[in-house]
């Protein structure tokens, strides 16, 4: 009965599921593990960088993506649907930015891009996409803010949240490591230590892409030359010396 309806993305099962959604979430849980924690004075964001080959050129792999000069993402899944999903994602901020001459606080652009996954499980002859998204910024109106996108368009504002496939132990692990005092500094090391949990093999900077954003990110910004947090990657050298710190 259930195979009846497993290849339409447009009908319910009997039992109220939309199997193709479910299908998209085992996509995500196939990804490598990504996790993002809310600190006191800013977000983290990491997760593991793998090429198909040792042949790869590294430096052409980007898993964590600007948005814009106050949001950026990192995803688990397929990287295609996520390439698509960051254009989209610029062109939501451009467009907030070129009607109220600043940048997007983080909930409406979440909207955003929520909405174009979920306008994806409600049309024919689509597929939804198959990543979930953690999405950190920081804005004026709520400071910080972390949240997690699925393929079926809802969004959730987390402390701290991991997706892909070591999500379930990454969880616990940060469910036992987190607390509402930690700063960005202890944040860093946290995720690098929830990503070494599940991790395959030796973990050197090659291996982790991290990005942050918080007042220790403070920037000038814009034609008015405004100090907002920026956020931005974490160097190789960065990631170095946090391991080196670990280890």
């Amino acid at each position: 009965m259930a195979d009846r309806y497993s290849f339409s993305l447009t009908t319910f099962s009997p039992s109220g599921k939309l199997v193709q959604i479910e299908y998209a979430l085992n996509a995500v849980s196939q990804g490598v593990t990504s996790v993002g924690i809310k600190a006191t004075n800013g977000i983290v964001i990491a997760t593991e960088k793998k090429s198909a080959s040792s042949l790869v050129d590294d430096s052409t792999l980007e898993k964590v993506a600007t948005i814009c000069a106050n949001i950026g993402m990192i995803y688990s899944g397929m990287g295609p649907d996520f390439r698509v999903l960051v254009s989209k994602a610029r062109k939501a901020a451009q467009a907030y930015k070129r009607v109220y001459m600043e940048e997007p606080p983080v909930r409406i652009l979440v909207q955003e891009v929520a909405s174009v996954m979920q306008e994806y499980t409600q049309s024919g002859g689509v597929r939804p996409f198959g990543v979930s998204l953690l999405i950190a910024g920081y804005d004026d109106i709520n400071g910080p803010s972390l949240y997690q996108v699925d393929p079926s368009g809802s969004y959730f504002a987390w402390k701290a949240s991991a997706i892909g496939k070591n999500m379930i132990n990454a969880k616990t692990f940060l469910e036992k490591r987190y607390n509402e005092e930690m700063e960005l500094e202890d944040a860093v090391h946290t995720a690098i230590l929830t990503l070494k949990e599940g991790f395959e093999g030796q973990m050197t900077e090659n291996s982790l892409e991290i990005g942050i954003i918080g007042t220790s990110t403070v920037g000038v910004y814009g034609g008015e030359r405004k100090e907002i947090p920026l956020f931005r990657k974490l160097s190789l050298n960065e990631v170095r010396d946090y391991l080196a710190n670990i280890a």
